[in-house]
């Protein structure tokens, strides 16, 4: 079940909340923000569920929140809110180059990467490859494509996203399964954020190629041990730390843990490059994408992407900046810069953030940049992420960017109930948007 109202009164307000409590729906698909006056009236297990808004004279950063957020502009100097700007196209022009200005991302190949097909074998109903390639920077990409067996011709295609989830051993291998023996931490990882599900697998039998490739410092693209051995930086010294048994599960803990650190590190050091960790996805999710579209089996103007999490961020800047995606699934990644600031920063990675891009447009703007393309936004009410005023208030501004683009229809959001996920439901309702744009 999901309620939309448009432009609610305190009546209306009232009685959505009495329904809602009525039937145990906790707010799922709820489409408008709630004014500060409807808080006020509710119960405090009202507001943990609705999401309370974010306390003027408290933050993550102690006194200084209210001045940082200060700094942002209600409308920010590239929004399309702004009314003084009407044309849609050239909005984005201007906006998408001050945005790849602020990623900095390093340069992609010129020519497209040699892929080699590693494997080939048939599991779960699907043709599945597994692909590589060289980039000119770290170790081979590794890949995975999965279609229907047996299917013939060109198909849509989508470019699944994989998260992050505290794993940087792993990357592709976390959305997928190609076989019957499955790494326990995988099934551990799926059972947990996917209701036991491999998605890419789930939606590549209702007719798609489906690509997932390793991303940057995760999987095959990971930092290893080897290559910062005899560099002692504190607690990220790897002596008697060792790569022999990598897939024991306890080995594979120690590395993420020892991954997890070294953020920080790898972060300040891209940013001494010139470049961004949001940057570097990009560059490396459009070689990804260059290799799909120019498959014999892939339709190229029928290519969807979509991911949960570290995969939601990704589908943020990737289908923000390339209009090769034609439609877009976002999941469990959006809120405003106000809510990192002040209260959720702390919950992300560094890969999250582009230094300057905050004066130019808000968070949910940079996926706004895809207008008039289809795109869907999933929402978890109780995910700890994210403040859940400000995910309705990031919902907002992208339904206001599609309407003043008349394309209020290639918008849509959905909210459910629950913490940081993609579950069973969740992905129905992903696959079934995907299906109306790209079938």
């Amino acid at each position: 079940m999901r309620t939309k109202l448009e432009n609610p009164d305190a009546d209306s307000l009232m009685h959505a909340r009495r329904e809602f409590l009525k039937s145990s729906v906790y707010a799922m698909g709820l489409s408008f923000t709630l004014p500060p006056e409807t808080f006020r009236i509710m119960t405090n297990s009202e507001k943990l569920l609705f999401g309370t808004p974010l306390a003027a004279d408290k933050s993550i950063i102690g006194g200084y929140g209210t001045w940082a957020a200060s700094l942002l502009k209600p409308v920010p100097l590239l929004s399309f809110r702004d009314t003084k700007r009407v044309n849609v196209q050239t909005w984005k022009q201007e906006a998408r180059a001050k945005a790849q200005e602020c990623l900095a991302a390093p340069e992609r190949p010129k020519t497209l990467p040699e892929v080699t097909i590693d494997k080939k074998y048939t599991y779960d109903g699907l043709d599945i490859e597994e692909i590589s390639w060289q980039l000119p920077y770290g170790r081979r990409t590794s890949a995975v494509v999965l279609k229907r067996a047996g299917s013939t011709g060109r198909l849509p295609a989508i470019l699944a996203l994989h998260d992050h989830g505290g794993k940087k051993y792993f990357g592709y291998r976390k959305i997928v399964k190609t076989g019957p023996d499955q790494h326990p931490l995988l099934k551990e990882h799926q059972d947990s954020d996917y209701s036991g599900r491999a998605w890419a697998n789930e939606i590549a039998k209702r007719g798609y190629v489906v690509m997932v490739h390793d991303t940057f410092t995760f999987g095959s693209r990971r930092v290893l041990y080897e290559d910062v051995a005899g560099l002692d930086y504190g607690p990220l010294n790897v002596t008697n730390k060792t790569d022999a048994d990598p897939e024991k599960p306890e080995n594979i803990e120690i590395y993420n843990e020892w991954a997890s650190n070294h953020e920080h590190v790898m972060s300040k050091s891209l940013f001494c490059a010139g470049t961004s960790w949001p940057g570097v996805f990009l560059a490396e999710d459009q070689s990804a994408l260059d290799i799909l579209s120019r498959r014999k089996d892939v339709k190229p103007d029928q290519i969807g992407c979509g991911g949960l999490s570290g995969g939601g961020l990704r589908t943020v800047y990737l289908a923000g900046i390339d209009d090769r995606i034609r439609c877009a699934v976002c999941v469990g990644f959006m809120t405003t810069w106000k809510d990192l600031i002040m209260a959720k920063s702390f919950t992300h990675t560094w890969m999250t953030f582009t230094p300057n891009l905050p004066n130019f447009l808000d968070f949910p703007e940079i996926l706004g940049l895809r207008v008039p393309l289809p795109t869907l936004v999933q929402n978890n009410n109780q995910d700890e992420l994210y403040t859940l005023s400000e995910m309705v208030k990031a919902d907002q501004i992208l339904k206001d960017v599609y309407a003043k683009a008349g394309a209020a229809d290639r918008y849509a959001s959905q909210f459910y109930d629950g913490r940081h996920k993609f579950d069973a439901d969740m992905q129905q309702d992903a696959f079934g948007w995907f299906d109306k744009w790209l079938m």
